[in-house]
Formats: structure tokens, sequence, C-alpha cells
């Protein structure tokens, strides 16, 4: 018997999002872990990750912070390319 499948953090999951996790979900029930994994590769990207996310959380954040770490980017580092990003740009 397999185990069954949940999320673990919707946070900040959007309609979009809640289709490719249900997507995936109905994979796992027919396939297992390796046609979850075959739909979750279906996604592009950045959908890859939130869907991975809502059911792995720690494991996706760890991954992230190690990627990271290995082109010399910390947490504080992130923070500041996003703030920059969302700051309108100001030229004198």
């Amino acid at each position: 018997m397999k185990h069954k499948l949940h999320v673990v953090d919707s946070s900040g999951l959007t309609e979009a999002d809640w289709a490719a996790v249900n997507r995936v979900c109905r994979a796992y029930e027919a396939g297992g872990m390796d046609a979850f994994c075959d739909e979750l590769e279906q996604l592009d990207e950045v959908f890859q990750i939130t869907v991975a996310g809502a059911f792995f959380p720690d494991l996706i954040r760890e991954l992230l912070e190690d990627q990271m770490a290995e082109h010399g980017l910390t947490m504080q580092d992130l923070r500041e390319i996003l703030r920059k990003a969302e700051s309108p740009n100001r030229e004198a």
C-alpha cells in the first residue's frame, strides 16, 4: 500500500497552482511516485518548484538554499535582490 500524498504547505497557492497540485496528485494515485515525477516534469520550472514545495516544503527549501550557496548567495542576498526588483527605478 502506497503512502497517501498530501499538501503540507498550501500558503500562497493560486488557483493555477492548485490545478497543477491536483494533476500531480491524480498521477501519483494512478501510478505512484514515478507518475508523480513524470507529471511534475510536464510543468514549467516555476510550477515545478511551487507544486513540489506544497508537498515537500522543507526539502525544497533546503535544496534551494544549497543551490544558492553553491553560487555564493545567502538568504540575505536574495532578500536584497527581491527588494531591489520590487522598488521602482529612481534615476535622477
